[in-house]
């Protein structure tokens, strides 16, 4: 067991209080032991000066899309169903084992390196069990899974499923992946979206979701052309349909949300779905402004992520949430989405989100040492004399402040080296496989 001990940083804590004091933090393996202004535990294998530094809870990210990290810079300036049938599905269609493995580990080693510690995470129809092993060597937290598609005729071939196929590699994955190291990785069914995904599919995957007790993670209402084709093709709109389902629950995850109706709303609200916003994808997609001022107000599970890399085009927490916090002013006033609401959606919102906000998205006693530490002692931080330390990190912090990020009392990133992966190497492979995926599909 290996006792780590974090002395006199700035301590955010995240907890019930919200306190923010100078003190220690005593990590026993991947758990917090002990949290005070000065403590002084008899053993210590590893000792890390926290002066001048600030500690928070690791951000945790509820929509990622490991498998398009490689493809950044190749869907700019499109929208959403242009981006996907041009874009993003040939390239999908074009992954190979090695390309989705680095991949993986590019986006990963961009989120470790700008704090996050948890991602739920999306992958392709092929080779997910890659990503997988991307995930599990780099120490990150993930909930994550294989994207389902059975149906569509815009759909290229390779990535065009049978539905019990589908179904059976999903269900391979999860009994391979679910609660590996510790619970650290866990599974989640993927259908795409609706627009791809047959009822038989979907009412399948609602099944499985309650027999196994894994989450669900998908797209809706993002598009004002897609939510037509899904009314088109079900007589009801995106969250209707996946309530008739039997999908709509506290299992379930849905990145984006934008165009709601009341109706909507209230079965979000009353089955207790997690809405992941993402503010950098859709303003770049033109998708629309989510009306997160509205759905926090009923008390709906309300988190952040980036999405992917081609629709934003990083991976970076602190853009998401000061996008969220600034693009509701206009309409909605200055002090909507204050940077407190937008902190809370990045750390202990997301926990909640992936149902494990007793172990994750604070830093308390008994919680698992997921954290980032960073130093904000620089010009576009200052002067820091009686300013609140989170509308610092919210309105004023870069990825390049992070020094060090710790995921189950590891540190993943430690005084800006990466520990657990060669970053050399990541990028030069990333470059070599997206040159093979184009040339695999004819340049674009």
């Amino acid at each position: 067991m290996v006792k780590t001990l974090i002395k006199q940083a700035e301590i955010v804590t995240m907890n019930g209080k919200e306190e923010i004091f100078v003190g220690d933090i005593y990590i026993e393996d991947d758990r917090i032991t002990a949290i005070g202004r000065e403590l002084n535990p008899k053993e210590v294998d590893k000792m890390v000066d926290g002066r001048g530094k600030t500690v928070i809870p690791g951000f945790v990210q509820t929509h990622i899309h490991l498998c398009q990290t490689v493809f950044r810079g190749k869907g700019d300036d499109l929208e959403l169903m242009d981006w996907l049938k041009k874009r993003i599905w040939p390239l999908e269609a074009a992954h190979d084992e090695e390309s989705l493995y680095y991949s993986a580990l590019l986006g990963i080693g961009e989120l470790i390196q700008s704090g996050t510690t948890s991602i739920v995470d999306m992958e392709t129809v092929h080779h997910t069990d890659f990503a997988f092993q991307a995930i599990a060597s780099s120490g990150i937290r993930a909930l994550s899974g294989k994207v389902m598609m059975d149906k569509g005729d815009e759909v290229p071939k390779r990535l065009q499923e049978k539905t019990a196929q589908s179904i059976q590699e999903s269900v391979d994955l999860l009994e391979k992946w679910h609660n590996f190291d510790n619970g650290r990785i866990k599974y989640a069914f993927s259908p795409r979206f609706v627009v791809s995904c047959t009822e038989t599919l979907l009412k399948e995957v609602a099944n499985l979701s309650k027999q196994y007790n894994v989450n669900v993670h998908t797209h809706a209402s993002e598009n004002l052309g897609e939510i037509e084709i899904v009314e088109q093709d079900t007589g009801m709109r995106n969250i209707v349909y996946l309530d008739h389902l039997g999908l709509a629950n506290d299992r379930l995850i849905l990145a984006h949300c934008i165009w709601l109706n009341d109706e909507e709303k209230r079965i979000i609200k009353q089955k207790g779905i997690h809405v992941s916003h993402c503010p950098g994808s859709n303003l770049k997609l033109a998708s629309g402004i989510a009306e997160i001022p509205s759905l926090l107000e009923q008390d709906i599970s309300v988190s952040l992520g980036a999405d992917g890399a081609p629709c934003n085009n990083n991976l970076d927490m602190f853009n998401e949430m000061r996008l969220a916090a600034l693009i509701q002013k206009p309409e909605h006033g200055p002090t909507a989405m204050n940077a407190r609401t937008v902190f809370r959606m990045a750390t202990i919102g997301g926990a909640k989100a992936i149902g494990l906000s007793e172990e994750i998205g604070s830093l308390e006693v008994g919680k698992k040492a997921d954290l980032a530490i960073l130093d904000l002692n620089d010009f576009h931080m200052y002067p820091s004399a009686g300013v609140d330390p989170i509308s610092r990190i919210v309105y004023s912090a870069t990825r390049a402040d992070v020094v060090s990020t710790m995921v189950n009392g590891k540190f993943v990133m430690e005084n800006r080296i990466m520990k657990t992966m060669d970053k050399a190497i990541v990028l030069q492979e990333a470059n070599a496989s997206i040159q093979r995926l184009t040339n695999r599909i004819g340049a674009l």
